[in-house]
């Protein structure tokens, strides 16, 4: 850890001490609205701090295109991917404070908005980390102050019930990953990912094959990070979590954790662990296949709204594994112009926009009246809240990969990257192997198998649709809600639309980033670069 290594965390310290003295302060001025302004104002005094490292790190004098990469040293990852994942986050935890400032909010105390800029901080640091330990602490900065918002969620006993569920189900899945995360110690002998990837490299020189632990390594990484992200069989905490809290908590949990969970799966299993890329590709499509298909299709079975909702969580993040298993893949045979890693990226942001907003419409457009959590209550809602509900629709159809919306660019090139290596089968190595003659039919099948259950996951988010626009309003419209969670459906809205106008724009910067968290994990960096005093 270096002077120039602090002035990197700038942005994640603003948003730390930030939330320190809204925690403080707050003790002497309880439940003061104005808390959450405080929060704002640090949020995007932490993203003028990002954008200013941007220019300085990445845009040397004279350079036609950004650096991949500059070597700080210490346990960062200064490179695209942390940039892009930070300001992922700083856009996120604003929408999520604007959600939690509404009058209907009884436990709209400092604490609520001290928690949610802890986890955002979580997520920058696990977005920038290159270094095992510096990785959990930004794993485990978005746990924790994730149980603190479930505990203080619906104060009955499901939301306590929804906690206490959470809390333990996240403590196993944290021994897990450490338990993988020291095998990954002992295969490398240290605990940086790029002197991880070169002991692993060295030794593939020298044996031809990953060792043991590498594959352990990758098996229980996989598992505790298929925590984080909803995927199957770790998915069974998240139906129940998400009907016994709020709104508000449910987009938490349905954004911030994945985020986190497919960064280090992409830090560690995609690009840390040269050989084993056999054994990944395997893993990775079966999770893939049966997550999507489990999610969708159990999803059609519900009618409590956020129980719907997790499943297609659930179904989201198979959606993602598949561009990590293309990623193996391609790399596996050189595929050149394949591209997991960025599509997934670009798909994260997606759902991540489209998610947040459509929660942040539900809390908006529910009130004393109207709690919004049957799909009965839905009734109504697009004569009465009109406008919200309109934003509420195009998150769902983004969400269903409808064109023109982001959501299907996202799954287009999911899906077009699986056709690609489904077609490749009978590329031949210059070895003169064929590394993919085996694999390259069932990519074609994940393929069929997504496009299927994008297709399935339209019913039911159109049945959402048809109970706001096609059924009789049920009771009275629902009292105003405030202007932040409103606030939060716009910018939601704004950066989806953007997103649909311009998908070239943040297509670069995922596949940007996608090659930085390669170089990265080089054993030599591809610039070194001074941090600007």
């Amino acid at each position: 850890m270096s002077a120039d290594t602090i002035r990197v965390l700038i942005p994640e310290l603003i948003v730390v001490l930030t939330a320190t003295l809204i925690y403080l302060a707050g003790a002497y001025l309880p439940g003061k609205k104005f808390w959450a302004g405080v929060g704002l104002a640090g949020l995007v005094a932490a993203g003028f701090a990002l954008t200013g490292q941007y220019e300085k790190l990445f845009w040397p004098a004279g350079a036609t295109e950004p650096l991949l990469t500059a070597n700080v040293g210490g346990p960062l990852a200064v490179d695209l991917l942390g940039q892009y994942v930070r300001l992922l986050a700083l856009v996120v935890g604003a929408v999520f404070v604007l959600v939690a400032a509404r009058p209907q909010n009884e436990e709209l105390v400092p604490e609520v908005i001290g928690t949610l800029l802890m986890a955002t901080a979580g997520l920058m640091l696990v977005g920038g980390a290159r270094d095992l330990t510096l990785l959990f602490l930004g794993l485990e900065l978005i746990s924790i102050p994730t149980y603190i918002l479930l505990f203080l969620g619906r104060k009955d006993g499901s939301s306590s019930e929804s906690a206490a569920k959470y809390f333990f189900l996240s403590i196993l899945s944290s021994g897990i990953t450490l338990y993988g995360f020291s095998y990954l110690y002992g295969v490398g002998g240290s605990t940086r990912l790029d002197e991880i990837a070169a002991a692993l490299q060295a030794g593939l020189a020298k044996a031809g094959s990953a060792p043991l632990f590498a594959q352990l390594a990758l098996v229980l990484v996989t598992a505790g990070l298929g925590f984080k992200i909803a995927a199957v069989p770790f998915h069974f905490y998240a139906p129940d979590v998400y009907q016994g809290t709020t709104h508000a908590n449910a987009a938490v949990l349905a954004v911030l954790p994945k985020i986190a969970g497919i960064v280090a799966l992409v830090r560690i299993v995609s690009v840390a662990l040269p050989g084993t890329e056999e054994t990944a590709v395997r893993l990775l499509l079966i999770l893939a296949m049966v997550t999507m298909t489990l999610g969708n299709i159990t999803a059609l079975w519900q009618d409590d709204v956020r129980r719907m909702l997790a499943y297609s969580s659930i179904a989201h993040a198979g959606y993602m594994l598949v561009g990590l298993a293309v990623d193996f893949a391609a790399r596996k045979a050189n595929l050149p112009g394949v591209d997991g890693i960025g599509a997934t990226l670009f798909y994260t942001a997606a759902y991540s926009l489209a998610t947040a907003g459509l929660f942040s419409a539900f809390a908006y457009m529910g009130g004393p009246n109207r709690s919004l959590d049957k799909i009965d209550d839905l009734a109504g809602i697009g004569r009465t809240c009109p406008g919200t509900a309109l934003a509420a629709a195009i998150f769902l159809f983004s969400l269903a990969g409808i064109p023109p919306m982001p959501g299907f660019f996202g799954k287009f090139e999911l899906f077009y990257g699986a056709v690609q290596v489904g077609l490749s089968g009978d590329i031949v190595a210059p070895d003169g192997s064929n590394p993919l003659a085996k694999i390259a039919p069932w990519f074609l099948v994940l393929a069929i198998v997504g496009m299927l259950n994008a297709a399935i996951s339209a019913a039911y988010y159109l049945r959402l649709i048809g109970a706001m626009y096609f059924r009789p309003a049920v009771g009275e419209a629902p009292a105003s809600a405030g202007i932040g969670p409103k606030l939060a459906v716009v910018v939601c809205l704004a950066a989806s639309v953007g997103l649909m106008l311009s998908p070239g724009g943040i297509t670069g910067a995922s596949n940007g980033a996608a090659r930085s968290a390669r170089a990265v994990a080089a054993p030599a960096p591809t610039a070194t670069v001074a941090v600007a005093k």
